[in-house]
Parts: C-alpha cells; sequence; structure tokens
C-alpha cells in the first residue's frame, strides 16, 4: 500500500513519538514517503530509521497508558480455554491474542491506535477489546510463525470485508461468508447466554448488538456501519421476509438449528426502519426455557397450593396479570404443560404463539382478514375443549365470551395488564363486565413480576437487616438470626451479580367473603383489606421472601415494586 505524508502524520504512532520529542514532522517530511513502503505504519516508522521497535512500543505506551508487555517472555497459559472461532479472528491482522476476562478480549498490537483492526475484531469475536502494546519485530515473529495456508485463506476474506464495507449498502451480497458466520455466532452466543432478545440497532455513527438477559440489555459487538444492510438482509432471508422492502416494518420467524447438539430454536422476528436503516429484534422462543415445573416458578407452599387447586377445578377463570415482561407467559404455558394429558381437549388463541407445544392446539389470530380473539374463541367452543387459554383479554367481547365459557363448563386462562391482583377485578369492571359475572366465574387472580436471582458469588448485607428497615421492606429489625444478600459479581455472571431470574407473586384466592365484596361493588382498598386479612401476600411481602432465603437482593424487590 502507498502511505502518504498525512497518513503518517496522523497516525497515532507520530503523536505519541512527537509527544515525547522522539521524532518531528520535519523529520517525516524529509522521509519520501510517497513510495510504496510496507503493510503499516509502524512498519515504515522502523524501516525509515526513524525509531526502533523497542523506542515505539515504549513511547506508544506511555503516552496513551496502554499496559506494555514483552511476547518473548509471554506463557500463553489461559490461551487454551478461548475457543477455536475466537482463536481464528486476528489472521491475516497485525495482532495476536493474549487471552480473555469475562467478555473482554486482550490482544497484542504494536499499533493499539489501529481503528481498523480494533474494529474488525470486535466484528468478529463480539467481545471488548483491550489492546497491550507490544514490540513490532516481536509480534512480526509470532505472526510469521503462526502463519499457514489457512490463514492466508483468511486474509483473503477479510480483504473481501474491508473492500465491501466501502460500497453502497443497496449492494446486498447476503451469501458474503463472514456476514452469515457472524448472524449465526450471534444467534448461538443468545442461545449460550440464555438472552430473551437480541437487538440489532443502526445508529448515525455506529451499529451495535445488544443482548437482553435478565432482563436488562448488554451491548455484545459493534459491527462495522456499513454492514447493517447485510446483517438486516441475512436475517430477513432466514426469516422468509421481503429484502427489497426497507421502507416498512415487517414480522416473521424462523427456526434453526444451534448449539453443539443441534437444538431446534425458534425466533420471532421484528423490523423497523428507523433514521439510520433497519433495527431488528428478535426474540427467542425456547420451548425448553419457556415450559418450566410450577416448582421452578417460585411460588410459596400457600401460593402453590391456591394455584393448583384453582388448576383442579373442572370450570372458572385463571388469570395472570402484570406488565410487560413479567412472565406471564412463562406462567401460562407452565400451567397448560401441568394440564396437558391425553383426555384433555386443550385450544389457545394468541397474538402470536410463541411456544408450540404438542398435545395443544394453537390459534393464531390475524385481524388483518378478521380472525380477531373474539372470532376465534366462538370458533373453539364448537371444538368440544375441556381448557382454552386467551392470550390476552382486550376488550369486552372477548371478557364476554371468556366469562360464559367458564361459566358453562370450561377451564380459561388468560392474561390482563394491571398492577396488581385487585386492580385485575377492577378492570373487568372498567370493561363492562357485571360483577356478579366476574364473581361467578373468575377463581384465581395471579400478579407476578421478575426479580433477578442473585449469583453464589454473594456477599452479607454489610448493614444486615438495618438495609430492609432502611429501605421500608421492614418495620424493625427482628430478633431472628439471619440477613439479607447482595450482589458483588464474578466471572461466572459477567460482573453482574446475578444469574437468572424467578417470579414474585401476589395469588389472590377468590373466596366466598370476595366474591361478596365484588357483587356490592366495593372499592378496591376495601378488597384489598379483605386480601390481606385472608392471608394473601403482596408482591413486596413475596419478595421478602426472597430476599430472606438469599435468593434476590433488595435492590432487585424495590426496582420490581416501586409502582405498588
Amino acid at each position: 500500500m502507498t502511505i502518504t505524508a498525512a497518513t503518517i502524520k496522523n497516525s497515532g504512532l507520530v503523536r505519541a513519538l512527537t509527544a515525547q520529542n522522539a521524532v518531528t514532522l520535519e523529520k517525516i517530511d524529509s522521509s519520501g514517503v510517497e513510495s510504496p513502503a510496507g503493510k503499516s505504519v509502524a512498519d515504515w516508522l522502523i524501516s525509515s530509521g526513524l525509531t526502533d521497535a523497542t523506542s515505539l512500543a515504549k513511547a506508544v505506551a506511555t503516552h496513551f497508558g496502554y499496559p506494555l508487555l514483552d511476547v518473548a517472555q509471554f506463557e500463553p497459559e489461559s490461551l487454551g480455554e478461548i475457543d477455536a472461532d475466537i482463536m481464528q479472528a486476528t489472521k491475516g491482522l497485525e495482532a495476536i491474542i493474549l487471552g480473555r476476562r469475562n467478555n473482554t478480549l486482550f490482544v497484542g498490537m504494536a499499533d493499539p491506535t489501529d481503528l481498523s483492526t480494533l474494529q474488525q475484531l470486535k466484528f468478529r469475536t463480539h467481545l471488548q477489546v483491550e489492546p497491550v502494546v507490544v514490540e513490532y519485530d516481536k509480534l512480526g515473529r509470532l505472526l510469521s510463525d503462526n502463519q499457514t495456508p489457512e490463514a492466508d485463506s483468511l486474509a483473503l476474506e477479510n480483504v473481501n470485508e474491508v473492500a465491501s464495507a466501502d460500497q453502497q449498502d443497496d449492494t446486498l451480497d447476503v451469501d458474503d461468508a463472514p456476514i452469515v458466520r457472524y448472524v449465526q455466532r450471534i444467534l448461538s452466543e443468545a442461545l449460550k447466554r440464555q438472552a430473551s432478545d437480541i437487538h440489532f440497532e443502526p445508529y448515525e455513527k455506529m451499529y451495535r448488538v445488544r443482548y437482553r438477559i435478565d432482563g436488562l440489555l448488554q451491548e455484545t459487538s459493534q459491527p462495522p456501519l456499513s454492514a447493517r444492510a447485510k446483517i438486516a438482509a441475512r436475517i430477513k432471508i432466514m426469516s422468509l421476509l421481503n429484502t427489497t422492502e426497507t421502507r416498512i416494518p415487517q414480522d416473521g420467524r424462523m427456526r434453526i438449528s444451534l448449539g453443539p447438539d443441534l437444538q431446534k430454536v425458534d425466533f420471532r422476528v421484528s423490523t423497523l426502519p428507523t433514521l439510520f436503516g433497519e433495527k431488528i429484534v428478535l426474540r427467542l422462543l425456547d420451548s425448553t426455557r419457556s415450559v418450566l415445573g410450577i416448582d421452578q416458578l417460585g411460588f410459596n407452599a400457600r401460593q402453590k397450593k391456591d394455584l393448583l387447586d384453582a388448576l383442579d377445578s373442572p370450570h372458572g377463570m385463571l388469570l395472570v396479570t402484570g406488565p410487560t415482561g413479567s412472565g406471564k407467559t412463562v406462567s401460562l404455558y407452565t400451567f397448560l404443560n401441568v394440564l396437558n394429558k391425553e383426555t384433555i381437549n386443550i385450544s389457545t388463541v394468541e397474538d402470536p404463539a410463541e411456544i408450540n407445544i404438542p398435545g395443544i392446539n394453537q390459534v393464531n389470530i390475524n385481524e388483518k382478514i378478521g380472525l380477531t380473539f373474539a372470532k376465534a374463541l366462538r370458533s373453539l367452543l364448537r371444538q368440544d375443549p375441556d381448557v382454552i387459554m386467551v392470550g390476552e383479554i382486550r376488550d369486552i367481547e372477548t371478557a364476554d365470551i371468556s366469562i360464559k365459557a367458564s361459566q358453562t363448563g370450561h377451564k380459561v386462562l388468560s392474561t390482563l395488564h394491571t398492577n396488581d391482583a385487585v386492580s385485575t377485578i377492577v378492570r373487568l369492571k372498567n370493561m363492562g363486565v357485571e360483577t356478579y359475572n366476574i364473581a361467578s366465574s373468575v377463581n384465581l387472580v395471579i400478579a407476578q413480576r421478575l426479580v433477578r436471582k442473585l449469583c453464589q458469588c454473594k456477599s452479607p448485607l454489610p448493614e444486615g437487616q438495618r438495609g430492609l428497615v432502611n429501605a421500608g421492606l421492614i418495620k424493625e429489625v427482628t430478633q431472628e438470626d439471619w440477613t439479607p444478600f447482595c450482589a458483588v459479581g464474578c466471572e461466572a455472571c459477567n460482573g453482574t451479580g446475578y444469574m437468572g431470574r424467578t417470579g414474585i407473586y401476589e395469588v389472590l384466592k377468590i373466596s366466598d367473603a370476595m366474591k361478596d365484596l365484588i357483587i356490592a361493588n366495593a372499592s378496591a382498598l376495601e378488597m384489598e383489606k379483605l386480601a390481606r386479612s385472608e392471608g394473601t401476600l403482596s408482591m413486596r411481602e413475596s419478595g421478602l421472601e426472597k430476599i430472606r432465603a438469599g435468593i434476590t437482593s433488595i435492590d432487585e424487590i424495590l426496582a420490581a415494586t416501586k409502582t405498588d
């Protein structure tokens, strides 16, 4: 490649040398740099005699604050734990992998200001990359020792990647091997890290990919901005969407095999045109994680008994309530799995059906062609059902049909968006459902939230029970010998202090006394007071049990119940 004076003067290496008076711009101007002079600025500076490899490395490390390592003395003890794909990421680049800690990859480079190399490493590994300064001549010897025909092939692929990065977004070679491998790696890593969603987000000057893990988004990589259209096209092809339509949102679905055991995983795909390209969100629909046992959901003994009694009832309604992302779908599928027997006919109406369960008849509504919740429900009632699950009660028509079904010998499960159990009764009233119909049909209401579980690295809270008092969870320190735990962070939990999630619940059994209050059109406050007197725990009280058991932290319960 041809190196110009402007390239040299604007490089980070020259900035480091001139800042320490190791070289002057006048010397560079007089060195005749307009002719081919090697493959990098570092190579040119050393071959031109303006500096040596050791002096350059020291100047760069001192000026930019990067660590300096003598790779001749480096013992690669941890490299055996790094995936082979990641070890191959530096092929064709002037860099070498030194180690990995959590989501950070440490890479030896003579020029840590080479943003192109750093960006490609992030793109290939979807890890954070931390450069470590090494001497150029020693790095060259290591790269030469590691050179193979396979590396030459990979380097050629890299050239093609870089060349395509300069093309316009409408030049879409969606079968481009690096793009195919990258998307596959992102999906596989999401499954491995138990992410619930994957976000591909284009911005004006960057393109990032984030996973939602345990309810929180975490950035995993920043592929080149110019790759956004190819990545979008690849995902659209996999989910059978229109690759030429980028002006309107599209929804799709795909099923692919992932992991070492080639597990079949479904993804729900949603595209959205934004100012700087299409944002794509993939929801992982992993049935192995979405259908749990009752004991895994996190109910206490009394809540579990009330739930199982409601599921054993031959008719009536069981309602699950909470905001989006509170785990309602997982709860409903778990309940259906308990009821799923050869002697029972189960049908669902959903928007859309997220998890396929053998033995259950699942219907997707399609309002564009007139197949609404209400219309599908009417048809299901002529299909001799024993159990009906309605994805969500949104209007009075759906509510009326569901209630009538529960009153005519069917068991009905459904969801509503309310903050607590008592508010569900009030919401049905406000929708226009008669109070006597509510009282005669609803058996159980479950309000729920999801909270993160503490990792095994958890530590006792220094303030002990005083921390609960300060948080308003208890009135005074008890005499009982226990203390809450707090998050710490370790390699297993990627430094967050949490791993996995569990539910906190308010399980409201509709007793005879509660039915009387509902028919009498009592206020939410009166119903709340009766529920507490009958032993129904609020979600905050349910959360306190989880804190006491060392399952979660004070911060998680406060965050989940702050609107209560």
